[in-house]
């Protein structure tokens, strides 16, 4: 049987980086060597599975040198994220990553620094399968339907409006559609911004409020009929079979890889 595979978590006291570290310590085929978030220095930090503690600090690159790992999972701010990849890539440290909000430039630089380094970086808006699976039915409707909106929820915390999941999800349906949708824009808007923004005709709506967790529907219209795809989060545990995944193959890869659909063959 093959070692584990050493995994140093950046965000490790996150929302989903707590998660991150509990699915890693239960999953006999990776091993958890260091812990990395903002603020504690030289601290340990319990293991979940009750196996002891490691190291959690706010130094990435000297986590790196003690721990030695295979790959960073990282799921922080698109600014401490690129600084991750920087100092990961010079480490030859292969990396998962979550955070959205990155630039096309920013990809461009993940893409060249993992190039250069020899090593592979996953990154993805979205690491539920279900929603993996959503955009991948609504890119094939988008060749059927001249009308879509998509409306996105999410619990009254989240940061960014609209989500990385529904941009990622407007630009893969019009790159399907392969021209921009039909957008029906009010003659007169009595409340500014009632019809949410839009890209290239895609409208989108986004809800912030509390006993959300992270929701998204996509509705295509035509005369005398509707289609609505819909992925629902009830709990953050469904992320990590999609980082696992990740973690296991991101080794085999040289480069960027833009969302767990090409890891899932649905890159079609």
């Amino acid at each position: 049987m093959s070692e584990p595979l050493r995994v140093v978590v950046h965000g490790a006291l996150g929302r989903i980086g707590r998660e991150v570290v509990n699915a890693l310590c239960q999953d006999p085929q990776t091993k958890l060597v260091g812990a990395v978030d903002l603020g504690p220095q030289g601290k340990q930090l319990s293991l979940p599975d009750g196996s002891g503690s490691i190291l959690l600090s706010s130094d990435l690159e000297a986590t790196l040198k003690k721990a030695r790992p295979n790959v960073l999972v990282d799921f922080t701010q698109a600014q401490a994220s690129m600084t991750a990849v920087r100092v990961a890539a010079d480490h030859k440290v292969n990396l998962v990553i979550g955070t959205t909000g990155f630039s096309n430039a920013d990809l461009a630089e993940i893409d060249k620094l993992t190039r250069d380094n020899a090593v592979g970086a996953v990154v993805a808006s979205n690491f539920a399968l279900g929603a993996v699976m959503m955009i991948h039915l609504a890119k094939i409707a988008a060749k059927f339907f001249d009308w879509v909106e998509i409306t996105e929820l999410h619990h009254e915390q989240k940061a960014d409006a609209p989500s990385g999941t529904a941009l990622s999800t407007a630009k893969a349906l019009v790159e399907s559609r392969g021209k921009p949708f039909s957008y029906a824009r009010a003659e007169k808007e009595t409340l500014t911004g009632t019809r949410g923004g839009q890209l290239d005709g895609v409208a989108i709506h986004s809800v912030r409020m509390p006993g959300l967790s992270a929701h998204q529907e996509v509705l295509f219209g035509a005369p005398g009929q509707t289609l609505s795809l819909r992925h629902d989060t009830i709990d953050r545990k469904c992320y990590m079979p999609g980082v696992l995944l990740a973690v296991k193959k991101v080794s085999t890869l040289k480069g960027l890889t833009y969302g767990l659909d090409k890891l899932l063959g649905l890159n079609s």
